[in-house]
């Protein structure tokens, strides 16, 4: 029998190709391609197969490494983060497809490509007011686009749009109608065909169950919603599907009664903060094995709900076990349910055990 180690997160694979498929029929319902996004989870292989078997077409990630990973996985591999000039040779080596806005960076593809003897397709990224990646202009877009054409090894597939990553735009058939009026627009000026309009991430699926989706948007790039089950403009749960295929398990070191408040003069933290206290008594108290260099106590929401997160420093995690109905001792496990921020973390923590169910 195989020992489990502590902190592990607990990733049932199950629920991850149940909610894939879910999803993928929910967009193909609506002539909707699928992305799956590994970001999340760093690239992780099993996932990312689990993903695939689950019906997505494309796998994306915002790096490099992790596309590395994913190598022996025969579907096509799409760069979601804008390209670096100092990377374009593993670009074109590791992805078949990459988002781009900027044209400098787009001719330094190009060589790379026919150096390698190979032709790499392209996204050209619309800003539609999130103001994060992006052309903003439409002139420059038509300008982007003539450049393009005259280059050789790249092949201009569709345009795209990134909404609510930063700026918390929402996605409506407003916005969305514009990135499809832009691609009419150059495949009018410029007698070419576009086989691709992106139209953004997990936020944008809540447009289809309100059936607001412009019809000509053919592709959603989606992690959160397949790992979480729920749409990210709203936080809106999807329908038949799980929020809880990532599991964090954690132990506990120490279990001892102590006043709510430090005794002393309160300075700074370990992290350069003055903390603050609420005097509630003497309070039974767990250290548990995990700190913030694995995660953020604001991504974690106890399964016991007598728990109250009292704060974490670099690698411990304090909690106020007081109103527990199970009487914890020193080696018992507590168990936490993740955001997906959480969840980025503890997959990209070193420290955290991953294990498979």
């Amino acid at each position: 029998m195989i020992k489990v180690r502590y902190p592990c997160v607990e990733i049932s694979l199950d629920k991850i190709k149940h909610n894939t498929r879910e999803i993928v029929e929910l967009c193909k319902r609506n002539n909707i391609n699928v992305t799956g996004v590994t970001k999340v989870f760093c690239g992780e292989p099993k996932i990312a197969k689990t993903m695939v078997e689950g019906g997505v077409q494309i796998l994306a990630d915002s790096r490099i490494e992790n596309l590395i990973k994913l190598k022996e996985i025969n579907v096509p591999k799409m760069l979601l983060r804008l390209p670096m000039i100092s990377q374009a040779d593993e670009v074109i080596k590791y992805s078949d497809i990459s988002l781009n806005s900027e044209l400098n960076i787009i001719k330094e593809l190009s060589k790379k490509a026919v150096e390698q003897n190979k032709e790499h397709k392209i996204i050209l990224m619309v800003d539609l007011g999130d103001l994060r990646e992006g052309i903003f202009d439409e002139e420059e877009i038509f300008f982007v686009v003539s450049e393009i054409l005259k280059l050789d090894g790249i092949k201009l597939i569709g345009i795209g749009t990134n909404l609510t990553c930063y700026g918390g735009v929402i996605p409506k058939y407003e916005n969305l109608s514009k990135l499809v009026k832009i691609k009419m627009n150059i495949e009018k000026k410029f007698n070419i065909e576009l086989d691709i309009i992106s139209g953004g991430n997990s936020s944008s699926l809540y447009l289809l169950k309100a059936g607001e989706m412009p019809k000509k948007i053919n592709q959603l790039r989606l992690g959160e919603s397949i790992v979480l089950g729920r749409e990210t403009a709203y936080g809106e749960s999807i329908e038949n599907t799980y929020d809880d295929c990532f599991k964090l398990i954690v132990e506990i070191i120490e279990i001892k009664e102590k006043p709510s408040v430090p005794i002393g003069e309160i300075g700074m933290d370990a992290f350069g903060n003055k903390p603050t206290f609420i005097d509630k008594g003497i309070m039974k108290r767990a250290i548990c094995a995990i700190g913030k260099q694995d995660v953020d106590l604001g991504d974690i929401i106890p399964y016991d709900k007598n728990i109250e997160i009292l704060g974490e420093s670099s690698d411990h995690l304090i909690l106020d076990i007081t109103k527990c109905e199970k009487n914890y001792e020193v080696g018992d496990n507590v168990e936490f349910k993740l955001t997906y921020g959480g969840i980025l973390k503890v997959m990209t923590s070193e420290y955290v055990k991953k294990n498979f169910v």
